[in-house]
């Protein structure tokens, strides 16, 4: 790691927290004109995932964030259509590989051309491909326009799940190299087509090399985090430390240090030049919400140890399948598990922070509740912890 200059500024914990609230969009009035796509600019991607309990994570990050907003103009905001169907005059989001698999702003397609060039280099992959199957791709979309991988010929053998078809192998790979772009999920199924006719061809290039493309996802992070340590900022795009070192003074990241943090950190200037004031929101987060998504850093800012348990046994589960942390008042508060059961909104189990947590749980419960049509919520009153809490949280729901 380089040396660290002198720091510009000294920040206390709670200011630290409240930088990354703001930078996050949790704190101070959203910007409602912007809506989904101006979440989508701010925070620079939108992690995917297959899990769908309230909603999948994609939806949850926006409403977290701008309250119940309709859930088609959601999926409208990062995959539009033209008129009956037919593609839009122009794409506002892609799908690639950036913390995770993210909904990127289309206008960050040239900074990922560092990404493409190396998965085209890569020197092999863990899938073989027949000879003629990546060129038949390319053709019967070129042809055909924008399809999902059963429409290009089936996404499986007949064995495992990983088991892919030629003709899936294939699109996936054309797709890191940026020859297709996914352009949206039909049923959760990836929909693709030609970059060239989906990029707009101003962005449809690879004209910038490695460190103008790092520097400028190194810049666009700290700016969507707010502040961070090395780890959090590289990793917002899964870029190396190393990579981080090379260009954080060129990105314009400044030098702090954060009480109690213990490493070094860097801050976005303008997260600096004013004090972080408004109204903070009340809501359940998705696991994969960029806020809380790595489990160091929601420990550092929050004093809050969270993990994901849907891939854990269930006899091992401490908070539940899906535990979703509780925001409110800038702290997190708790957490619950929430299933839906027809028209109810379940809380399968919740975790209690102490009284006060009581209405912020029972106010995103609600909220939550409306927004995915449900009329009515409900709690499993011996799965609320501390328990002598659940009849109030039942009396704060009623």
């Amino acid at each position: 790691m380089t040396t660290v200059p002198r720091p510009a500024a000294e920040l206390s914990a709670d200011d630290a927290r409240r930088i990354a609230l703001r930078a996050q969009g949790f704190l101070g009035a959203p910007d409602r004109r912007a809506g989904v796509r101006g979440v989508l600019r701010g925070l620079g991607q939108v992690q995917l995932d297959t899990i769908s309990v309230l909603a999948r994570s994609h939806e949850l990050i926006p409403y977290a964030r701008l309250g119940a907003v309709g859930r088609t103009a959601v999926e409208d905001a990062y995959w539009p259509t033209g008129p009956d169907g037919a593609p839009p005059a122009r794409r506002n989001a892609f799908e690639y590989w950036s913390h995770a698999a993210c909904v990127l702003p289309v206008e960050e397609w040239p900074h990922f051309a560092f990404r493409r060039r190396a998965y085209r280099d890569r020197p092999h992959w863990s899938h073989e491909l027949a000879a003629g199957a990546y060129d038949k791709v390319i053709d019967q979309l070129r042809t055909e326009g924008p399809l999902t991988a059963t429409e290009l010929g089936g996404a499986k053998n007949k064995g495992e799940w990983w088991d892919w078809s030629d003709s899936k192998i294939a699109v996936e790979r054309a797709l890191m190299y940026g020859e297709v772009v996914v352009v949206e999920r039909r049923s959760w199924k990836r929909v693709y087509d030609l970059a060239e006719r989906a990029i707009p061809q101003p962005l449809l290039h690879d004209d910038l090399d490695d460190t103008e493309c790092v520097r400028r996802l190194v810049r666009q992070a700290g700016e969507a985090l707010g502040v961070g340590t090395r780890a959090d900022i590289a990793d917002y795009h899964r870029l190396k430390g190393e990579q981080f070192d090379a260009v954080v003074e060129a990105a314009g990241l400044v030098p702090v240090t954060v009480a109690g943090w213990g490493k070094p950190a860097w801050a976005d200037p303008a997260a600096l030049a004013s004090e972080p004031r408004g109204r903070h929101r009340t809501t359940l987060l998705s696991p994969f919400d960029s806020l809380i998504w790595e489990r160091a850093r929601t420990e550092r800012i929050f004093g809050f140890t969270h993990r994901l348990e849907a891939y854990v046994p269930k006899q091992k589960r401490v908070h539940g399948y899906f535990a979703m942390p509780v925001l409110a008042g800038g702290r997190l508060v708790g957490r619950v598990d929430p299933a839906r059961e027809g028209r109810t909104l379940v809380a399968r189990q919740v975790t209690l922070d102490g009284p006060k947590a009581v209405p912020a749980v029972a106010r995103a419960l609600r909220e939550a509740a409306e927004w995915v049509g449900c009329d009515a919520v409900s709690v499993v009153p011996d799965r609320v912890n501390p328990p002598e809490l659940a009849p109030e949280l039942v009396r704060a729901l009623g």
